[in-house]
């Protein structure tokens, strides 16, 4: 796929659903909270995390941050339903968005603890980055994730990002400085990266987590983190 030249116009990344084969993602309104609710307080789930909600108005709070990123145009986020059960198990979103050089990110994503390792990280990753390049004509899409989060390092290796380094001392989080580890899909990347999130799961050998990290993209853990 060619890298577009020309900058996209305002508002280039706008609500949106998709339907996948195992999840669908809408746009994140207050009527998703009950659902969100009803999964998010393990706290596993916000290990790599800048918040850790441990109430329903922590969550809400989340949640109306995100809508207001959402109204200033700066990020896109979404609720990630089950597909088969219509039940909400998470969230996910699009962020950094830089249209003069069509260049966005996807983050913040997280799953119910029941719904992990089970391919919706992945069908929702293959339907963001699908619309970010065959719709909006992206010439990158950006991940990072806390530089100690091995599963997550390994699950962006395992749809086909490539590492491209670590930001040190990232971000100021609960406990600490934070190292950031980096990783992208660019415009010419997508064409094998599509393959990869559409062959079967037994072809590629890979479930959500992914493989091991190689030795050239390990680095120390850091304390809890922010989004992924």
């Amino acid at each position: 796929m060619t890298p577009r030249l020309d900058p996209a116009p305002p508002g280039w990344v706008g609500p949106v659903t998709f339907d996948g084969e195992l999840v669908r993602l809408e746009p994140l309104s207050l009527d998703h909270l009950d659902g969100l609710a009803a999964v998010a307080f393990d706290p596993v789930i916000w290990r790599w995390m800048p918040i850790v909600p441990r109430t329903v108005d922590d969550l809400r709070s989340w949640l109306e941050a995100a809508l207001r990123s959402a109204a200033a145009g700066t990020e896109v986020p979404f609720a990630t339903l089950d597909r088969r059960t219509g039940r909400v198990i998470g969230s996910t979103r699009y962020l950094a968005i830089v249209p003069e050089h069509r260049r966005l990110e996807i983050g913040w994503t997280w799953l119910g603890v029941e719904h992990q390792r089970t391919g919706a990280n992945r069908d929702a990753k293959r339907l963001l980055l699908a619309h970010a390049f065959e719709t909006l004509a992206a010439n990158r899409v950006e991940f990072k994730t806390d530089a100690g989060n091995e599963r997550s390092r390994a699950a962006l290796l395992g749809i086909g990002a490539s590492f491209e380094g670590i930001f040190r001392n990232h971000m100021i989080v609960p406990g600490g400085l934070r190292h950031s580890a980096w990783y992208s899909v660019t415009a010419d990347d997508w064409p094998a990266v599509q393959a990869r999130l559409e062959a079967p799961r037994e072809r590629q050998g890979l479930a959500d987590a992914g493989r091991s990290l190689p030795s050239s993209a390990r680095q120390a853990s850091t304390p809890p983190g922010g989004p992924t």
